[in-house]
Formats: C-alpha cells, structure tokens, sequence
C-alpha cells in the first residue's frame, strides 16, 4: 500500500513535537428516540449526528468519514428508497465539511478514509475531487456493486469513475485486540482496524492525541455509546435495516465493552452519537 507508507515516511521526518489531534465536523443532525438507537434505549429524544472526524498529525491531516456533503438532497432523491425515508432522513440545515473547512481558511483534504461507504458517510467523497478514498478490501468490493445490491451504497455518492480509491492493507499485526490493523503514521498515534459486521469493510480507528488522551471511532458498530455499556444491539428493525452481518456486529460491541474494561480511559465514539460528540466539541475546536 504505497499511500500508507508515502505517510510514515513522511511522519518520520517530521519534528517530534508536531500536534497529533482531531476534530469532529458536525454537517447535520436529527433528533430521535432513544429506543430507536438500541435494544432497550429510553424514549427521551436524543441528538443524531451526521459528522466527519478531521485527523491532524503534524502538518498532514485526513478526513475519518464525510457526514453529508454538498449534494446530499440531489443523492437523496436519486438514491434512497421512499420506503425508507420515514427511517433515514435529516433535517436542515447541511453545513458540508467543504464549505466549513473554506470558511476556516483550510486547505481541502488530499485524503479521505471510510469507516464505510453508507450514504451518510460517503456523502462527501465528491466534493473533494482527486483526493484518496481509503476502504477496506471487502467495502471496495461493495462500492463496485453500488446500485446493483449493495445496500445504503449510492452511486450517486461513490459511482464517480474518478474517485481515488485505495484499498487498505491491514499489514501492521494485532492491536488491543483486533488480529490485524494498520498503523498509518507508523508511530502508533493513529491505528485503522477491521470491524467487520454492520458492513462486510468496516473499520474502526484508533487515536492517541498529543496529550496522551485515546480515543476510538468506532463508525456504525453501535449508534449510541450506551449500547456499549448496556451490552445491548442495535434496536430489531435497524439491525434488519443495516447490519449486514447482525450476529459479527454484535460480537464487535462485546469487543468494545472488553476495550472499555480494559482500557477505562478510552473514549469510544461512535459516529452519530450527539452526546459524546458534543462533550468533546466541534470545528473549529480541537482535541489535542
């Protein structure tokens, strides 16, 4: 994988006290019952978020997901079923990542690595034409059948014959628990692992900021980070509506819930979680 080692070599070069930290890049949101998140969630309304996580290590940075991009209701009225949008919707406004990194004074991003390729991750993949799409070799296979089976794929989002996709190549052995993963900048700031179960490619990353602080984002395995605590999946229709794998899903929340034991100061974050977004903040915030 030429792309994750043009990144360590480039880590390697860079002075030793370059910032590593993220920032999370809320594009839109909706509020939900808890109860429709997980198995056994309250009915209080709680806070969905459609985000990207902006990754800094030194002078690079990439984006971990897109949320919903600049085209999000041209590919929502091409690409999601009319049966589903009682389900799966979003409210307005959308702020794209791209107008909220311009209106920062920030470069658009080279590189984009997908915890899936879902429509309210994906979503934003055109609006950074030439940059990298990073998915793991099973998710590639799926963007390929976008339109033609694979579920909650559009190809209004990823059928763009020009899009830069790049397969990941879990080579750097096992870590905290996962057999394989990929350490990007070869220093252990920043790790990619599979978690393979909502979608046949999903992956996690892992994230030790400058601070020490770790974090785990941890995509859609689980809606809500109280899914982790209760032990609990995602509620029955969500499950049959988008997990792929119900069953290695489940196993991947197990797998959470031995991190956290383990591990009691990790911050697992999952992507729509509004609640643990929002107690570490938004862009232009950092965390470092």
């Amino acid at each position: 994988m030429v792309a994750a080692l043009a990144l360590a070599s480039a880590a390697a070069a860079a002075a030793p006290n370059d910032k590593v930290g993220f920032s999370i890049i809320r594009t839109g949101g909706r509020l939900t019952s808890e109860s429709m998140l997980y198995q056994g969630g309250g009915k209080a309304k709680v806070d969905v978020v459609y985000s990207a996580i902006l990754v800094r290590h030194g002078g690079q940075a990439f984006l971990f997901d897109t949320g919903l991009g600049a085209r999000i209701d041209a590919q929502y009225g091409r690409d999601m079923p009319r049966w589903k949008r009682p389900f799966f919707h979003y409210d307005k406004p959308i702020v794209p990542v791209r107008d909220q990194l311009a209106r920062a004074g920030l470069p658009a991003v080279r590189r984009i690595v997908l915890s899936h390729s879902h429509w309210d991750h994906a979503s934003g993949v055109v609006d950074f034409p030439g940059a990298e799409v990073w998915v793991a070799p099973p998710e590639r296979a799926l963007v390929g059948k976008a339109g033609h089976g694979a579920d909650n794929i559009w190809p209004s989002q990823v059928g763009d014959p020009g899009i830069a996709w790049t397969s990941i190549d879990f080579r750097s052995g096992p870590y905290r628990g996962f057999e394989r993963s990929l350490d990007v900048y070869a220093d252990g700031t920043v790790v990619l692992v599979p978690q393979y179960g909502h979608t046949a490619g999903s992956i996690g990353m892992f994230v030790t900021t400058s601070s020490g602080r770790r974090f785990f984002f941890c995509g859609d395995t689980v809606w809500s980070a109280a899914a982790i605590d209760a032990g609990r999946p995602k509620f029955w229709l969500a499950r049959a509506l988008v997990d792929a794998d119900a069953r290695a899903t489940l196993s991947q929340v197990r797998r959470m819930e031995a991190l956290r034991k383990h591990d009691p100061g990790l911050t697992i974050v999952p992507a729509h979680d509004g609640r643990v977004q929002a107690r570490l903040g938004f862009f232009p915030g950092w965390v470092e």
